[in-house]
């Protein structure tokens, strides 16, 4: 299940909450304010996606998200809010959130809400392929059932959506995969958030950056992951 990132000021609120989304299988790193969380995201921590209250102390939820922006991080956000107005909507959805909740509503539908933006935003209309159980790939093993992936025979830690992009590169190896193809894969087709038309290229290096990050905290001589400049990303098909 993704993993999700729970930033609110109400203790009940958050535990309750926090309680229900772990019933339900998610994995769930709770944060009381703005910047607990910031940090965490500066040392190289990550999630799926994160539910964010729009209305806590010091920072509010739009700081927070305008500050995860600049930095480059392009985990989807979810907005929690009692505030109906849709200038603060607007204001959240502009700044690069991908949803906005009012608190009253029903668990199943932020359930619904979370599935959809976790596991890729729209469904796609393509007939699903069948897949074997992994792909092995020279020092390279992608274990489809649990999601993990193996490289020279030691695990690397990657979030649910890093795994999506690294199959993607794996199965067209040797092939340029461009940075739309890569966006769409963790935010559904033609999915548009950010600054800018061409923002979701510093989304898709924001991710790459911390895929070749991981493989490198366990072989510091990975370099299967090159740069087509001004398109994309390729795996190399040796090694």
């Amino acid at each position: 299940m993704p993993h999700l990132l729970l930033v609110d000021d109400d203790d009940l609120f958050r535990e309750s909450l926090g309680l229900n989304l772990i019933d339900e299988g998610y994995e769930v790193t709770s944060f009381a304010n703005g910047r607990d969380v910031l940090a965490y995201l500066d040392k190289g921590g990550g999630a799926d996606v994160m539910l964010l209250d729009w209305r806590m102390p010091n920072l509010t939820g739009l700081d927070v998200l305008r500050q995860i922006r600049a930095a480059g991080a392009t985990i989807p956000v979810i907005f929690l809010t009692v505030l109906a107005d849709d200038a603060y909507e607007e204001a959240a959805l502009e700044g690069g959130a991908v949803d906005f909740i009012d608190k009253s509503r029903r668990l199943p539908i932020l359930l619904k809400r979370l599935q959809l933006i976790a596991e890729g935003g729209r469904p796609s209309s393509e007939p699903e392929q069948v897949r074997s159980s992994e792909l092995v790939l020279g020092r390279l093993i992608l274990r489809f059932d649990t999601s993990r992936a193996v490289w020279a025979g030691r695990t690397v830690d990657l979030t649910l959506t890093e795994f999506k992009i690294l199959t993607l590169l794996a199965e067209k190896a040797g092939h340029d995969v461009g940075y739309r193809e890569i966006y769409d894969l963790v935010h559904g087709k033609n999915f548009v958030a950010g600054h800018g038309s061409e923002g979701y290229r510093a989304n898709v290096r924001t991710f790459i950056k911390r895929i070749r990050k991981k493989f490198r905290d366990v072989d510091p001589g990975f370099d299967h992951i090159e740069n087509y400049a001004g398109f994309g990303y390729r795996w190399t098909a040796q090694g």
